[in-house]
């Protein structure tokens, strides 16, 4: 008997119609002989609404610390919810189910309640009692710290659970979402675009991280670092009348030895949550930028792009940087409190700027890549603000008025309409 970790997404444990829909395709699975295990997210919306309580349960105006560990005794109940239901259904089938608590496998996380790391599943008495024939429902998102108390992964944790479940139980991970795949772009920017049969840990990691909302970045990193297949695929599936899935078609996710002919360039993607900020005429120092830096990376500010041009004022440069829009407003507050001590003369700050990337392993073989895309973008008139790099991805910041012109231009110049 071959074991099989299945996830469903807060999409997918929607209701109790959709709880029935996940538990058929749950029972599909069993009836082919795997043995599951399964891992839910709590219903759409009902995480916020937890996170909402626990505001008001807070200090007047200022709502509860997230990192309290009592909030996440709170929010962690939402997956339990759905645990209990999705178990409770499949009994109602006939299927010998029960649900799993996070405390009960467990899932060993750090303390950092909130935010928490999984340290360690012993999956020894999980993995007897899914051989066993038992369907083992885990609330995701939740783990359990060395002293008994339950932690929370922070938000799109679920996806995080189920691969480390997949990794103790040493078996490959099925992602069901509200998409039947990972796609070449958005498709409702661009209709063109394509579902991609297979795709890299490495470029479904750049993906995730660049904007692609398919999978939560952590779980992609831990996948890889595991080597747990993972594959995404529709929740919206049906068994047939004999309680037969059909083809499920889907993408996989897997090493790069796995795909037999590699493409340039496999996806691009776009990112709204960017906001520039510009240090004008900052001392030409050589510690200035180790200044700057050093001073965000304290305050827990995470920076990506960083440009550095000549500034009309002697004896100074200009630098340019982006971060995420949530942390933009205390970045730039951060700077102009220490701007005497760091020695700038201005700080800008953009919101209305966009990051589009374009991602694929076969860059690291293939010359050109570089030159089609800011041929692309110049064919339409958009211009570039800043670009980072790594072995297999290129990314601009651009306005983000142009955005959705950018990224179906270069869908087009790559070719990725015919994949």
């Amino acid at each position: 008997m071959t074991r099989l970790v299945l996830k469903f997404g807060g999409t997918s444990m929607g209701d109790l119609d959709r709880i029935r829909r996940a538990a058929r395709i749950v029972a599909a699975e069993y009836n082919a002989g795997r043995r599951v295990a399964v891992v839910v997210s709590a219903m759409a919306g009902k995480t916020n609404e937890l996170v909402a309580w626990t505001d008001g349960a807070g200090r007047p105006a200022q709502g509860i610390d997230p990192t309290d560990d009592e909030y996440d005794a709170v929010v962690a109940s939402g997956e339990q919810v759905t645990a209990g239901l999705l178990a409770l259904t499949l009994r109602n089938m006939g299927l010998r189910a029960r649900s799993w608590m996070g405390w009960q496998i467990p899932i060993i996380t750090d303390d950092q309640h909130g935010k928490a790391r999984i340290i360690d599943i012993p999956g020894e008495a999980l993995g007897l009692a899914v051989d066993g024939g038992e369907i083992a429902v885990v609330p995701g998102f939740q783990g359990v710290t060395a002293g008994g108390r339950i932690t929370t992964l922070g938000r799109g944790g679920s996806d995080t659970s189920a691969v480390a479940v997949a990794a103790a139980l040493n078996c490959p991970c099925d992602i069901y979402t509200d998409v039947d795949g990972v796609y070449t772009t958005d498709p409702r920017i661009e209709s063109r675009a394509r579902r991609l049969e297979r795709i890299s840990y490495e470029e479904m990691l750049e993906m995730a991280s660049l904007g692609a909302k398919v999978l939560q970045t952590r779980s992609v990193e831990l996948a890889m670092a595991k080597k747990v297949p993972l594959r995404v695929l529709s929740s919206f599936i049906e068994p047939d009348d004999q309680g037969v899935l059909p083809d499920k078609g889907g993408t996989l996710i897997c090493d790069e030895e796995e795909i037999v002919e590699k493409r340039i360039v496999s996806g691009v993607t776009m990112s709204r949550d960017e906001a520039r900020i510009t240090l004008l005429g900052l001392d030409d120092r050589t510690d200035a930028p180790a200044d700057v830096f050093t001073r965000l990376a304290e305050a827990g500010v995470n920076v990506d792009m960083i440009v550095q041009s000549q500034s009309r004022t002697e004896g100074a440069v200009n630098l340019t940087f982006t971060t995420g829009r949530r942390d933009a407003t205390r970045a730039a507050e951060l700077m102009r409190a220490a701007q005497t001590d760091i020695g700038f003369q201005e700080i800008r700050l953009d919101e209305d700027v966009a990051k589009v990337s374009v991602v694929g392993v076969g860059m690291r073989s293939h010359a050109g890549v570089a030159q089609t895309m800011f041929r692309a973008l110049a064919d339409k008139g958009i211009k570039f603000q800043a670009i980072s790099t790594s072995e297999i991805k290129i990314s601009v910041l651009i306005d983000a008025a142009y955005a959705e012109l950018a990224v179906r231009a270069l869908h087009s110049a790559y070719g990725l309409e015919a994949v």
